[in-house]
């Protein structure tokens, strides 16, 4: 037996697929794994001991940078959450939800807007520009004029990248111009909701980074967020800090209110405040023993 390290980019049941210098290596999981209830994720960096059929076991798990319940994965460096310009019509409240769960994950978020052959005028580039005043970066694609994917491929060099969108909205076609793979595509439907067809976490090898392809991120909860914390996750806001009258201004309804000032000012998009403020009283009911729990 030899040791190796590595990240795991496919899990199947108990069955593991590491990634090490020296190739891809079917692993499973130690007893001591288990009993630690320590349960190996996609993502993971992890030591493996491997025999001479090229496969192995699971020995130590690295700590993680982070790590996501739905869909099970560790260690993402960038998530791209991808909305359309049109057909199906952005859906602001989720992406703005997604950007702030990744601040709070320590993940960078970077919009992509995709679809622009769909959409009149300037209305990719007004929505880009939405996000780039907030502080984001981001991207303007066309999966079906195959432009921008330069600019996505840019992001992947020794990072992990997530997509994230809702269905419908073209990941799966993104990624297969991105990773030269056919990966499954679904329609979308007549109330322009696609469906899901990718059916289990990967990371894939592209680029000299991975890409991961995978549903659930559109269900993604804002576990763990207080809401007297959410206003440090949209950057607008947090660069406003401690120029409000109040010391915690919620940015809600306090007088003298920096935040609200920049919104009447139109410095701060009127959508990104609706879903601050959506997100805020939504988080404001959780109970601290559930916060806790």
């Amino acid at each position: 037996m030899i040791t190796a390290y590595g990240k795991i980019i496919k899990g199947v049941g108990g069955s593991y697929l590491v990634d090490t210098a020296d190739g891809l290596v079917e692993c499973s999981a130690r007893g001591r794994l288990r009993r630690t209830e320590l349960i190996p994720m996609v993502g993971d960096r992890v030591s493996v001991s491997v025999g001479k059929d090229n496969t192995g076991s699971i020995d130590k798990i690295c700590p993680r940078k982070n790590f996501l319940i739905r869909p099970p994965v560790a260690n993402i460096d960038i998530l791209l959450i991808v909305c359309a310009a049109a057909s199906p019509e952005p859906d602001f409240t989720l992406l703005d939800k997604l950007l702030a769960i990744a601040s709070g994950k320590d993940i960078e978020g970077v919009v992509c807007v995709n679809k622009t052959d769909l959409a009149p005028g300037e209305k990719a580039g007004e929505i880009a520009d939405i996000y780039k005043r907030a502080g984001y970066r981001t991207l303007i694609a066309c999966a079906r004029e195959n432009t921008g994917i330069d600019d996505i491929i840019g992001l992947i060099p020794g990072k992990t990248v997530a997509f994230a969108g809702l269905s419908g909205v073209g990941k799966s076609s993104l990624l297969s111009l991105v990773t030269e793979r056919s990966l499954a595509v679904g329609g979308v439907s007549r109330i322009e909701r696609g469906r899901h067809t990718t059916r289990h976490v990967e990371l894939i090898q592209a680029h000299g980074g991975y890409v991961l392809d995978t549903p659930g991120f559109s269900r993604l909860e804002v576990d763990g967020i207080k809401a007297r914390d959410l206003r440090l996750l949209f950057p607008e806001m947090a660069r406003l800090e401690g120029k409000c009258r109040f010391r915690g201004c919620t940015h809600t309804a306090e007088p003298d209110c920096a935040v609200i000032d920049a919104l009447d000012k139109g410095d701060i998009a009127q959508s990104r405040y609706d879903s601050y403020k959506q997100m805020y009283e939504a988080l404001k009911e959780i109970k601290e023993w559930e916060e806790n729990k």
